[in-house]
């Protein structure tokens, strides 16, 4: 076998379970006979599939950090020493949280380190294969691990999965300032198009998906115009944005508030400590899809342009709707009746003050939009009562609308890429908006969440279970980044689209429902007219009928796929590795691979019916006992090589 390589980036990610998509692209690359293609309009790639190149690129709290200092923790035997485990070491969290803490946390105003530690992301595969090893805590942190292992049992060669990790604690321009982030970022494209003699597929997952359209920004201020596009057609064959939080992400406001603490075995308040230190903190807010700011790539040719200076304007949209877009209003607030130091009192103060003063008060409730949070008048007006809202505002001010390259809280356009694939889950219990009311306690507890609303497959309830009124999307989304923002790579398709509706498990094609040509309107969402089974879980394709000249767009959308989990999803691995073997393959009759009828791949997808005392497809897989099987299923194995059984997809 031959191995290929692909590009991840990935974000959002909780350290306790974020694995993989991209081996499947791997496991295609990996398969198959070699052979020459030629490059058409349509964006196909030219030359041979194991010329592709893989680069890893992980997201948000999926990377090692290591400690590159010495500090002496008091009371326990536990010291940080260089290259020690920060992130993520549990031993060292639970003996010696404060030392942990110092070794985490940056400056919330320059994004400088601890004076007593400072933490630097580990490089390599081993920094994103698990972030806490060990025997219990190694499963429990798993992020790349399994993917690697598939690439190595499905022949990709060595140098054919290059890691790219960052810190992922910072802010984008801070990523350039301090590490030369993007710059080692595109040198990783072009050793990969040099090392194996074609381009890259990107995979990105969550907040990976923000890095790397800023890395598109930022490139097109060091390429020369005309060259631009030239150099994403050599470098990227195909983008993959999994679970992509387009339009922000509705926890990020709850971490910034009352603290998120990933499952962690940390309070929410020390989670809210450290998470406000980071500059990345904002890079997830939610915002309004009618707000943008002056096009910063025009702004560096023009004449007495000053830095740091964009406007940031809404269209009439923005005030002719609700909630700025979304389904319901992101926050709403008690404000309490005291000001000042009083709204965060210390402990001695709440100690020595009487309870019925904030009783006797009458507090007020504020509500936010969107547009209201992202551009800072949700900070401005609690500023008065945490101590946090200021630092939030110079960070959102200097690193976010203030960056010369680009505003990251602003809608996405289609990246100038010849093929993208946008896939996410749906349908699962998603928050969307909050109640905080303050909670009598000192900082960082001095916000409690009094009610969440949810949208649930269409509908807007409370956490008590009650209907809300507002503008539910026709779905849910993935259980940590919202439907609407999810969605919105939909306005990347062209004018038609094709939809298909499959199930996902394996099937012979009976339950499959197709709509061709199907009309498709900016900013309009796509409801297909079909039908489901309560007891089936369904895979929808939006593909394009009609697309941009020399560009390909798709959007996928699994039932009740978990944001953090999808990257395991067995569903979608399958997905994409068919997906890139009929991509690759020089006689493919469709700019898309069928969606028809999907059978087992692998020896690990036959398995025993019980019922008909035989193994499951029959056609495809057979009994063959090898010694050292415990159960029926694990002798059902395929009776054709995984390479003759792709050849149905082409």
């Amino acid at each position: 076998m031959r191995g290929g390589q692909v590009v991840v980036v990935v974000g959002l990610n909780v350290p306790i379970k974020t694995p993989s998509i991209i081996f499947l692209l791997l496991l295609l690359l990996a398969t198959g006979n070699g052979g020459g293609h030629a490059a058409s309009a349509s964006g196909d790639f030219t030359g041979d599939y194991s010329k592709l190149s893989g680069i890893i690129i992980p997201g948000f709290a999926s990377t090692q950090l290591r400690a590159w200092s010495i500090l002496d923790c008091p009371y326990s035997p536990l010291d940080f020493n260089p290259l020690d485990l920060v992130w993520l070491d549990t031993t060292k969290l639970l003996s010696t949280v404060n030392c942990w803490l110092k070794c985490m946390s940056l400056d919330p105003y320059n994004q400088t380190d601890h004076p007593e530690c400072k933490s630097r992301p580990d490089s390599g595969l081993s920094a994103i294969t698990e972030l806490d090893p060990g025997y219990i805590t190694g499963p429990l942190s798993s992020v790349w691990k399994e993917w690697v292992k598939w690439c190595i049992e499905f022949g990709i060669e060595a140098n054919a999965i290059i890691a790219v990790p960052y810190d992922w604690r910072l802010s984008p321009s801070k990523l350039e300032e301090r590490d030369l982030y993007f710059h080692k970022l595109k040198l990783t494209f072009e050793t990969a198009l040099k090392l194996r003699g074609g381009p890259s597929v990107v995979f990105a997952h969550s907040l990976g998906n923000n890095v790397f359209r800023y890395f598109l920004e930022w490139l097109k201020l060091e390429i020369a115009p005309k060259q631009y596009i030239q150099w994403l057609d050599d470098h990227i064959h195909a983008y993959f944005a999994v679970g992509a939080p387009l339009l922000g992400a509705i926890e990020t406001v709850k971490a910034t508030l009352s603290g998120l603490t990933f499952g962690l075995p940390i309070s929410e308040g020390t989670a809210r400590l450290m998470f406000n230190s980071f500059g990345s903190s904002l890079w997830m807010m939610p915002f309004s899809k009618y707000c943008r700011t002056d096009n910063a790539y025009w702004k560096h040719f023009s004449i007495g342009s000053k830095k740091g200076h964009l406007a940031y304007h809404c269209d009439e949209h923005e005030f002719q709707t609700n909630f700025s877009g979304w389904p319901t209003n992101i926050v709403n607030i008690e404000i309490p009746s005291v000001r000042g130091d009083d709204a965060y009192p210390s402990i001695v103060d709440i100690a020595q003050a009487n309870s019925s003063g904030m009783e006797c008060g009458f507090p007020t409730q504020l509500s936010f939009s969107a547009r209201e949070i992202s551009e800072g008048t949700f900070f401005k007006a609690i500023e008065d009562y945490d101590p946090d809202s200021q630092r939030l505002l110079y960070q959102m001010q200097k690193s976010y609308h203030g960056d010369p390259v680009l505003n990251p809280l602003t809608p996405w356009e289609r990246p100038p890429l010849k093929n993208i694939f946008c896939i996410y889950g749906i349908d699962m219990k998603t928050e969307v908006g909050y109640y905080f009311a303050p909670s009598g306690k000192p900082y960082p507890d001095n916000w409690i969440i009094t009610d969440v609303i949810y949208e649930i497959e269409g509908s807007l309830y409370s956490r008590s279970g009650n209907l809300v009124e507002g503008n539910p999307g026709a779905a849910s989304g993935d259980e940590t980044v919202p439907y609407h923002s999810l969605s919105w790579c939909k306005n990347w398709l062209g004018p038609k689209v094709n939809i298909t509706r499959a199930p996902q498990s394996e099937h012979d094609g009976s339950d499959v429902q197709i709509e061709l040509h199907v009309e498709h309107h900016h900013e309009a969402d796509i409801l297909p007219n079909m039908t489901r089974s309560p007891r089936e879980k369904y895979i929808t394709y939006y593909e394009d009928s009609e697309s941009i000249p020399g560009k390909r767009t798709a959007v996928w959308e699994l039932d009740k796929a978990n944001h953090r989990n999808i990257v395991r999803s067995p569903v979608l691995m399958r997905e994409l590795w068919l997906e890139m073997w009929h991509d690759i393959h020089p006689d493919k009759k469709s700019n898309f691979v069928t969606k028809g009828k999907r059978g087992p791949l692998r020896d690990e997808d036959c398995y025993w019916d019980y019922g008909k005392a035989r193994c499951a497809w029959p056609e495809h897989c057979e009994y063959r006992y090898v010694f050292g099987d415990v159960h029926l299923g694990q002798s059902c194995r395929l009776r054709n090589s995984s390479a003759d059984l792709l050849l149905h997809y082409v």
